[in-house]
This record gives structure tokens, sequence and C-alpha cells, in this order.
């Protein structure tokens, strides 16, 4: 029978998009996850990707009595902006959440800025932690970069986040793409091949596709 491993995440995107990239997972059933309002609740204060999703996927997994947990966290690094947003990606914006006012945020900080200084990556990481298992409480961390850059406007109608101002070197943004054409090539389609083969391996540790 298959086990069940809960996707902690609140956002609906997101959750398509890993169950559609790991649906195939051999021994796993995988579940969103019961209460997604509580993940909101969650205070992501660590400084990297790897530290947010670890602590995620750790409290998801006390949350649910020790259930076996996959969370993401992920966002966009701007090099003409330092890095930001960076872990604070799905806040840039301020709060509540809005991916419109992020994007808009992200504009109004590169106004200016020319072509050859918008150079940015989308950055994944999944941390997998099944508490029962032979190993515990040790943590799978899997991280997929994809390199870009920050176009002038939006175009686009697909995805979501920053995908209509996310330009890739064909000159298409990630809204442009069909979603099986995203998910072949994303930050989180690249993460999630090095989490199957770091499960693969039976071991935790750290795999990374760029």
């Amino acid at each position: 029978m298959d086990r069940t491993v809960f996707l902690a995440t609140s956002n609906a995107g997101k959750l398509a998009e890993i169950r559609a990239l790991l649906g195939g997972l051999r021994g796993w059933r995988l579940e969103a996850f019961p209460e997604p309002r509580l993940l909101d609740l969650v205070e992501e204060h660590r400084d990297s990707f790897e530290g947010n999703a670890t602590l995620k996927a750790r409290i998801a997994s006390a949350v649910l009595g020790g259930a076996t947990v996959l969370a993401d966290d992920s966002g966009l690094v701007v090099d003409a902006l330092d890095g930001a947003p960076g872990v604070r990606s799905a806040r840039w914006g301020g709060q509540p959440r809005d991916d419109a006012r992020n994007r808009a945020a992200l504009l109004d900080a590169l106004a200016g800025v020319p072509e050859a200084r918008r150079g940015a990556r989308f950055v994944c990481v999944l941390a997998w932690i099944d508490p029962r298992g032979p190993h515990g409480p040790r943590p799978w961390v899997a991280r997929g970069v994809l390199e870009g850059r920050i176009a002038v406007r939006e175009r686009g109608s697909g995805g979501f986040g920053y995908d209509p101002l996310f330009e890739l070197s064909d000159g298409r943004t990630l809204a442009e793409l069909s979603r099986a054409e995203k998910n072949s090539l994303s930050h989180r389609a690249r993460a999630a091949a090095a989490l199957l083969v770091a499960l693969g391996r039976h071991r935790p540790g750290r795999a990374e596709l760029c």
C-alpha cells in the first residue's frame, strides 16, 4: 500500500506543479495539507531558502503528528537588487500577500535599470521529512535554479507569482509557456528531479540541479 506524503503549501499554483512533477513517485500518494491556512501562520524567518523549507517541513510534520511532509520555499533573486526579493519574494509587495502587488513592486524597484543589469534567477528548495522512516527526522533537501532576467513589462497569462515578468533566454516569459513546457525546465522541476535522485539513494542529504 502506498504511503502518504503531505504537501505543505497553501499556494494552489505550487501544489499543482509539485503534484504534476512528483505524481509518479512510486510507493507514495501525494496529498494536499489538511489545514493549509495553518501554514500561513508559520513565520519563515530564516535567511535562506533551505532554512525556511526545512523549518516549514518540520513544523508541518509536527502539526500532523509526525507525518511525512514535503515543503517548498522558493523565490526570485535579482542581481540589481543585491539578491532581493529572495526569501521575502512572497511578501515583497506587503501584506496580505498578493502576486500582482509583488510584481508591481518589483517593476518599481527596477525602474530605469537597463536590460544588461536585469539578470535574475528563480530558486526552489524542496525539503522532505519522513520522521517514521529509517532515517528519522533527517531531511532530504533538493535545490533547483533557473536563470533568466526581469522583463520591463508583464507578458503572458499562465503560471503564477512573478512568472509574467521572468524572461528566459529565448525571449518568452514563464507565463507564456504551456504548463508542460514550464514543468520541463522550471526551478521547481529541477528541484523535484534532484529530490527524486536523493530519494533514490535512500539516504538524506542535499542535491542540486541548475
